[in-house]
């Protein structure tokens, strides 16, 4: 990855009409998306992720604002500019879209006479593809032969046959059970990391984000609410959507058959980061303070290989010495956060 910018969207906005009312489905969303990192959109349903990101390459044009691929303007091109440009973009849909009555080898290869390939490279190109991906065995067969996660390995194939500066990927996961995704996404990482092209990503799935993305921004209605590296996003999450989804992706719900029973105490939510994650931390304010914690909840993540814990605990004892672990407490952690009072 490299600070130089290579997507740039300057106040961005798109709006549709409906039944004669507009729908903004995007508002001012200004954006920089550097060389060769791995960038993700994230929102509920209905943000606006999907008509963003097909603004990037064209597919839907802006109402209002700029677009910038290396420096160049793109927003108001057409015609042969416009398809110059596109030859940059690469792009993953949720449904594959393949051509069913065509063998992989096909689907490939009419990707690249789309784009005027030499002819006499294209069989090379087609197996040279197939092996980055693992399909190599695939060539012959049909798509309907083939799992959901072939058929986004084939999807993957054919957005980067062409050697494409940019991969777009719309929810290129969602379709897929959970050891897919894992290898889709390290598949997605391996194409990044040799291949250097720019992935921007949009899901609204915080697994995907937290194992894949280098920075992100979070959508609602039409806007970006927030934006940062990934682990930041997670670690310290500011606006409430980021919160919600981060909470639920924690999953740190109490159940309320939990919570009756939990009425004598105080249950408080403690985030640590970085190096203080493993620290006994429970234990050794059970050893100081004359106080009973339970521990209900508790999981700690990597993001880019740094760590993020988060416990519930219950604590138990006289009001004056579960204040005094819990300030304790506050001062060891990133966060302390009380959650019930009994």
């Amino acid at each position: 990855m490299t600070n130089q910018a290579k997507i740039e969207l300057q106040a961005v906005s798109v709006a549709f009409k409906k039944q004669k009312k507009e729908i903004a489905a995007v508002q001012d969303v200004t954006l920089t998306i550097e060389a060769g990192e791995i960038y993700g959109i994230v929102g509920l349903s209905g943000a606006g992720k999907s008509t963003l990101i097909r603004t990037l390459n064209l597919l839907q044009r802006p109402t209002a604002g700029r677009i910038l691929i290396d420096g160049q303007d793109i927003t108001s091109l057409k015609g042969a500019a416009i398809r110059d440009v596109r030859k940059k973009v690469g792009m993953i849909f949720q449904h594959f879209n393949l051509i069913s009555n065509r063998t992989i080898a096909q689907n490939l290869t009419f990707a690249l006479k789309a784009a005027n390939y030499p002819k006499e490279q294209r069989e090379a190109r087609v197996k040279e593809v197939l092996q980055l991906v693992d399909l190599q065995d695939k060539y012959h067969d049909y798509p309907n032969n083939l799992s959901g996660g072939q058929k986004q390995r084939v999807g993957i194939a054919r957005a980067i046959i062409n050697n494409p500066e940019i991969l777009l990927c719309d929810e290129a996961t969602s379709a897929l059970d959970v050891e897919t995704t894992e290898e889709i996404l390290k598949l997605l990482a391996k194409i990044n990391r040799e291949l250097g092209i720019t992935i921007v990503f949009i899901t609204h799935e915080l697994e995907v984000a937290h194992r894949l993305f280098d920075r992100m921004a979070v959508m609602e209605d039409g806007r970006v609410v927030e934006e940062g590296l990934t682990y930041d996003v997670f670690a310290n999450p500011k606006e409430s959507v980021t919160k919600r989804l981060v909470g639920r992706y924690f999953d740190l719900a109490i159940p309320d058959e939990l919570s009756h029973s939990l009425s004598k105490g105080i249950i408080v939510e403690l985030r640590y980061q970085g190096n203080h994650t493993l620290d006994p931390l429970i234990s050794t304010i059970s050893k100081n303070y004359p106080v009973s914690i339970g521990i209900i909840h508790g999981k700690i993540e990597y993001i880019k290989e740094q760590a993020i814990g988060i416990l519930l605990v219950y604590v138990t004892g006289t009001p004056g010495a579960v204040q005094e672990a819990i300030h304790s407490m506050q001062e060891q952690v990133s966060s302390l956060r009380v959650v019930k009072e009994g």
